[in-house]
């Protein structure tokens, strides 16, 4: 019911006259541009993205994001007015430091705290 449709006179020709080319020694007659092969990476190696930080230092960091009632990636990236992989770095690298304490939340969508008013667990 649903084939292919029947091609038009001037497409024909053309698959001809490349099946000719490719068949009589692969003579290209528009230039002769080749193809480049693809460079493959190994299945576990990933594409390395390099992130400006803020100019701030950590207090002065702290500082805008004491005052968030819920630290969160978003809410931080708003307040400190860069993207949201920006934050997430900022975030991390507060926690590494202990200035921030993660209280809450899953799947990356996680939830922090400043270190002073975190609760202990």
């Amino acid at each position: 019911m649903g084939g292919t449709k029947k091609k038009t006179l001037a497409s024909m020709e053309k698959t001809q006259d490349d099946n000719a080319n490719s068949a009589a020694g692969g003579g290209d007659d528009k230039g002769g541009k080749k193809k480049t092969e693809k460079t493959t990476k190994a299945p576990g190696e990933r594409k390395r993205v390099d992130v400006l930080l803020p100019r701030s230092s950590d207090q002065e960091l702290m500082k805008t994001l004491s005052s968030l009632k819920a630290i969160t990636i978003y809410n931080a990236a708003r307040s400190l007015s860069v993207n949201s992989a920006v934050a997430k770095l900022v975030l991390t690298s507060l926690e590494s430091k202990g200035l921030v304490k993660r209280v809450g939340g899953f799947s990356g969508h996680y939830i922090w705290s400043p270190a002073s008013l975190a609760p202990a667990s």
